[in-house]
């Protein structure tokens, strides 16, 4: 058997998991639609069908641009639920707005919340008892990857110890494998590199984690193409330690790989989330607390002369100047230890009135 073919047999498994998902999600939408019908004496309507064919295309879509079907093994369930709700809430959205002025659907908001309310309960119950099912079977033995680390960073030990205490993601740790050094090994050493290479080509290792510092950047090339003759899945551990990387993710410029150390912390879909979150959020707790706002601005207002509030400049994302406007109490950053109050017209805190 080819080193291709095993690659592709080993990726059965998660494949398997994948179609599970895919299927349960689209019983779970159309399922959910048709449920809600019912319930409220609402007759099945062709435009039903076309709303549950609009909402499960966009949430396939959705799917593909953020990697959602792939393996989550070994990634906190809370964040493939949060990215779950995330394309789900997303693809709703979309197909309400397509339909809005659409007289023959029922545009009835209770129809759209029930429904949204119902598919997002079944599919975190669903997406739930696959992952924790998935856990089950490994933590008895079933569809276990046996992993090893080449190289003696800190975080290499770290990632084989959450393992052990983790049984149910279905990792067999083999061990440590890196030359040795005049200051001895560690109890998980197993061997050199060459006997990485050696058990790699044997099959007695599924996943080769590479935690090496920049420096042995010529030991990890050589690893890279020893191991690329065989069927074992390799991942690099970023040396954290050199750059504050721990949460970058690798990009492609150019056709060239790339690590952004510092960046915008929000983009794309996440982006447009988070405008229309701060949107609604921000109007809600503004009315929510515009009595005490009221009252504030009375108290200041009512302790000395001047304006009640005063605007300034502040910098947004992508370092576009935003305006924000403050109660004259407020401190701001220019004011190091000296308080300016805005108490005559021509304050320099009085700024845009």
């Amino acid at each position: 058997m080819t080193n291709l073919k095993k690659r592709e047999r080993a990726k059965t498994n998660a494949s398997l998991i994948s179609m599970v998902q895919r299927f349960s999600d689209i019983t779970i939408m159309f399922g959910g639609l048709w449920f809600i019908c019912e319930v409220s004496g609402l007759p099945f309507l062709y435009m039903h069908l076309l709303v549950a064919l609009i909402t499960l295309v966009v949430f396939q879509m959705l799917g593909g641009m953020t990697d959602f079907y792939r393996s989550w093994r070994g990634v906190k369930i809370s964040t493939e639920l949060t990215l779950l709700l995330q394309n789900w809430t997303l693809s709703l959205i979309f197909s309400a707005g397509l339909v809005a002025f659409n007289n023959d659907f029922d545009n009835r908001l209770a129809t759209w919340l029930a429904w949204y309310a119902l598919s997002s309960l079944g599919l975190v119950l669903c997406r739930s008892f696959i992952r924790f099912g998935a856990g089950w079977l490994r933590n008895r033995g079933y569809n276990i990857r046996r992993v090893a680390v080449a190289g003696d960073l800190p975080a290499g030990q770290a990632l084989l110890d959450s393992f052990r205490h983790e049984p149910w993601l279905g990792f067999e740790v083999v061990g440590v494998y890196h030359d040795p050094k005049p200051g001895g090994v560690s109890a998980d050493w197993v061997g050199n590199f060459e006997q990485l290479i050696d058990d790699a080509k044997a099959s007695l290792i599924h996943n080769v984690y590479i935690a090496m510092s920049m420096s042995d950047g010529a030991m990890v090339k050589k690893l890279v193409r020893e191991l690329a003759d065989t069927t074992c899945s390799v991942i690099l551990i970023p040396d954290v330690f050199t750059f504050t990387i721990l949460h970058s993710r690798v990009e492609e410029m150019s056709g060239v790989p790339v690590v952004p150390l510092y960046d915008t912390p929000l983009s794309g879909i996440n982006r447009l989330l988070k405008r229309v979150e701060d949107i609604v959020l921000a109007s809600l707790i503004l009315l929510l607390i515009s009595p005490v706002l009221c009252c504030i601005a009375l108290a200041v207002k009512l302790s000395s002369p001047g304006p009640v509030i005063f605007r300034q400049t502040r910098y947004g994302m992508d370092g576009m100047p935003i305006k924000v406007w403050k109660f004259r109490s407020m401190r701001v950053m220019e004011n190091d230890n000296v308080v300016t109050q805005a108490t005559q017209k021509r304050s320099p805190r009085d700024k845009g009135r």
